[in-house]
């Protein structure tokens, strides 16, 4: 596991006779916020601590009446792309969001994606797919997505996808306690090193700016 970086995961609870799960939203030493669950039309359990639908059955849990069991792990289900995976436990299924990243965008509705982007997806697929990962927990992100740092088998996921050239850094607000030092330094010797998509040289898009340029429609 890399120096600094002891993950500080997710952990889960279990209402009894209710058969929900509960997701904290941050670790021990860190303020929670209060949590919405709620169940959509399609049957999705959703926990979130983003304000939720404004119809429905709505529970919401104060951050007072959680007590929070340890070293939970989650099986990875599906994934998404090279910065987005969904998981698996304690009943409950949610995407995640690998904090400090970006990978490069897949294609959707019949749009290209960018260069490496099928290479970025089948590396984190080979790292982590079907297997147990814990989480260390940034807060939540937009569309319903947990921000972590995934770690397998002690390895931070989201360094080795840096490293391996196929994700930069996220160039947006970096998530309060995230140690960006760390990500930045090992982009700078992905870089030097012309690995994944620092190969393109002057041909290269980041992410984020790719996004503005092929806007989802």
């Amino acid at each position: 596991m890399d120096p600094g970086l002891k993950p500080n995961y997710i952990f889960v609870l279990i209402l009894t006779g209710v058969y929900l799960a509960l997701i904290s939203l941050a670790g021990p030493d860190t303020a929670r916020a209060d949590l919405y669950i709620w169940t959509d039309e399609n049957g999705i359990l959703h926990v979130s601590n983003i304000s939720p639908p404004p119809e429905g059955n709505i529970i919401r849990m104060d951050e007072k009446e959680v007590k929070i069991p340890r070293d939970r792990l989650f099986t990875v289900i599906r994934i998404f792309d090279g910065d987005t995976i969904r998981v698996r436990g304690a009943g409950l299924e949610f995407k995640v969001r690998l904090v400090g990243i970006d990978a490069p965008e897949m294609g959707r509705k019949g749009q290209p994606g960018q260069p490496f982007s099928q290479r970025a997806k089948q590396a984190i697929s080979q790292l982590i797919y079907k297997k147990e990962v814990e989480l260390k927990q940034y807060g939540e992100g937009g569309y319903n997505r947990i921000l972590a740092e995934v770690f397998s088998d002690g390895q931070n996921v989201n360094l080795k996808m840096i490293r391996a050239g196929l994700a930069e850094v996220y160039q947006g607000k970096p998530a309060p306690g995230l140690n960006v030092a760390v990500y930045r330094k090992e982009q700078d010797i992905a870089r030097k090193k012309n690995s994944g998509m620092w190969s393109l040289g002057d041909k290269y898009l980041s992410p984020r700016k790719w996004r503005k340029e092929n806007p989802w429609k």
